[in-house]
């Protein structure tokens, strides 16, 4: 049995639970509570432990994907969740006041993670707000000096959610098959 860990990550509301809701083969499994500092003005609830699903490829091989809390003060999962993972997929909501600082935060949070493994970053909700755009999210990371593939999706949406996964998976091993 082939077994591989991906981490999902991103500030609050940027649509971690809900991407591992949309691409996961079993029922997810959540820790959401009912948010009780400033997270209640974004959204009732939020992820205080993590989230988990899973993507059955075949008999023998299996994706694990773990979601992390997105609120900083529950950083100490950060660092048990990243534990045998292969990847990183980063999710920024284009919804909240400073998107490209947020992006910069956890790219700088995971940066020893990412940098023995791979990384990919999903913008979501540009539905609802769509400047800054896509292009000056590839201006910003082409300024900070990283090459990372980026891409709008709709964390709603499984096709969104798995051109991420298989964007990283390529980012892994540019050699697999379609």
């Amino acid at each position: 049995m082939n077994d591989y860990k991906i981490i999902f990550s991103g500030p609050v509301g940027a649509g971690k639970t809900t991407a591992i809701s949309a691409i996961s083969d079993i029922e997810p499994i959540t820790t959401d509570e009912l948010a009780t500092d400033m997270t209640r003005i974004q959204k009732t609830g939020t992820t205080v432990a993590m989230d988990y699903g899973m993507i059955k490829l075949d008999e023998e091989e299996r994706i694990h994907l773990y979601g992390t809390p997105g609120q900083e003060r529950f950083d100490f999962m950060w660092e048990i969740l990243i534990q045998g993972g292969i990847g990183l997929i980063l999710l920024v909501s284009n919804n909240r006041p400073n998107p490209f600082h947020d992006m910069h935060f956890f790219l700088d949070a995971f940066k020893e993670f990412i940098g023995n493994s791979k990384v990919v970053i999903g913008v979501t909700q540009m539905d609802l707000i769509n400047r800054p755009g896509i292009e000056d999210y590839h201006l910003q990371l082409e300024d900070s000096g990283v090459k990372i593939p980026i891409f709008e999706v709709d964390a709603r949406m499984k096709k969104d959610v798995s051109l991420l996964v298989e964007a990283l998976l390529y980012s892994l091993d540019p050699g697999l098959d379609g």
